[in-house]
């Protein structure tokens, strides 16, 4: 499963870690271009161009786990 988010800020960015953290049977990534990072890497995110939408998408990672971690994320995931 994949979405879109934007993380824009330094608040943003916290509060997207934090949550993807909370899913500790997950491997959460985030694509930005050609480079992915581990959603879970603070400074991995930080690395990103962080101006432009984002793909979200996990591996190993239960349908019911994933969309709570998308719950989390609700507010910077896009229509």
């Amino acid at each position: 499963m994949k979405i879109r988010v934007l993380i824009n800020t330094i608040d943003s960015v916290k509060d997207f870690v934090n949550a993807a953290n909370r899913c500790n049977s997950c491997d959460i990534y985030v694509v930005s271009g050609r480079y992915v990072v581990d959603a879970k890497s603070i400074m991995g995110i930080f690395s990103l161009d962080l101006t432009n939408e984002l793909i979200v998408y996990s591996e190993n990672c239960t349908e019911e786990a994933f969309l709570s971690f998308c719950n989390d994320i609700q507010k910077y995931i896009l229509g």
